[in-house]
């Protein structure tokens, strides 16, 4: 198979899809790999590291969409890439439709495969291609809340583990999972004392046993949220419902009854957010004030970090791209469950639930696209 690696052209993203390892496990697989020039430079993998591992550099980005029969990417395309995407190619990224209408309608027009990260899913419930950049992100999301409480930064002036004789910053996270069980142990561990909350009493159990003991769980609720933001500092969303959009669990009223200067991190931006004020920015202008309450809704947070990020990320999604260009995604997909819940759209129809319940289309059995695909 022919795999194309574009670079990433979204604001401030320097994540690359295929590492210098990657190029040289598909080649050792019989695969042509073409990466469009300086795709890696942002996550520190110059063109020659890919020439050496086997690569085809390409000048320009519509060069490699034209060769590829499976594009290797990070983020959705965006608007200019729409036009280069060809009928029955293969992309394999992350996609979020359910909050991205136009990228949905686009991606339908153009009759590609659209193979989403974020969907992929194990037996276990666990997303295991989603997995590693909620771990970057719930990290960096403390990390972040600290940065944007200083006042210079129009937060309430409070540092996040106080000091002695002052105590420190009120954290409360919203969801325990991946993200919001990596934000409270970061947050936990730069001293705040921090509440997570969930709707899962399972789950809250889990955190109880081994969280440390500034952490404390509670159940989620809106009477519970409402009483714990009112003297929060820094509010996490950490909400996900695979391939679908994240439940508003923080209204705008709500904000009328927080203090101002308090810091909301809306890691859920991405699958249009758990804060209903929330709207997705950029690592360029992160941050936006409503009802004086400071909004951190960067929905590629760990872009951020790009070496780290990369290679958490195709440490992941490696195997998957491998078994797709050896197979064939309609073989990989009937082969592998997991691997076929990743398919979002394909050949124009919507065949992940999530994606028509968000914008009210028509939903296609999976089984019979893949049935009609092999016919």
């Amino acid at each position: 198979m022919i795999i194309g690696v574009p670079k990433e052209i979204k604001n401030n993203e320097n994540r690359v899809g295929l590492t210098p390892a990657g190029v040289a496990e598909f080649r050792k697989h019989g695969h042509e790999v073409f990466v469009q020039a300086t795709a890696g430079e942002g996550s520190g993998f110059p063109d020659a590291e890919y020439e050496q591992a086997g690569a085809t550099i390409l000048a320009t980005i519509e060069e490699v969409y034209a060769k590829a029969e499976m594009i290797v990417k990070v983020k959705e395309p965006i608007a200019s890439e729409y036009p280069l995407i060809k009928e029955n190619q293969l992309l394999f990224t992350y996609f979020h439709f359910a909050s991205g209408e136009e990228l949905t309608h686009a991606m339908i027009e153009r009759k590609a495969v659209c193979l989403a990260y974020e969907t992929v899913e194990l037996p276990s419930r666990a997303l295991p291609l989603l997995i590693p950049m909620s771990e970057v992100a719930g990290r960096m999301a403390p990390q972040e809340g600290a940065k944007y409480l200083e006042k210079p930064l129009k937060g309430r002036g409070i540092l996040l583990g106080g000091v002695p004789g002052v105590k420190p910053a009120n954290v409360v996270v919203l969801g325990g999972g991946i993200v919001g069980t990596q934000a409270a142990k970061v947050a936990a561990g730069l001293g705040a004392q921090v509440t997570i909350m969930d709707i899962s009493l399972t789950r809250l159990r889990e955190l109880d046993d081994f969280m440390p003991k500034n952490v404390v769980t509670q159940y989620s609720n809106e009477y519970n949220i409402r009483e714990a933001i009112k003297t929060a500092d820094l509010v996490v969303g950490a909400v996900l419902i695979p391939g679908a959009k994240a439940p508003h669990l923080i209204t705008r009223d709500m904000l009328k009854t927080m203090r101002p200067g308090t810091v909301l991190v809306d890691v859920a931006v991405d699958q249009g957010g758990c804060i209903e004020t929330c709207k997705p920015t950029t690592h360029e202008n992160p941050t936006y004030i409503i009802d004086d309450i400071v909004h951190y809704c960067v929905a590629n947070m760990p872009g951020a970090v790009p070496y780290t990020s990369t290679l958490a990320l195709t440490n992941a999604t490696l195997p998957y791209a491998v078994k797709l260009a050896n197979l064939g995604w309609q073989e990989a997909c009937r082969r592998d469950a997991s691997l076929r819940l990743g398919l979002n759209v394909v050949h124009g129809e919507v065949v992940y639930p999530g994606v028509a319940e968000a914008w009210n289309l028509p939903l296609v059995s999976v089984d019979s696209v893949l049935e009609a695909a092999h016919a």
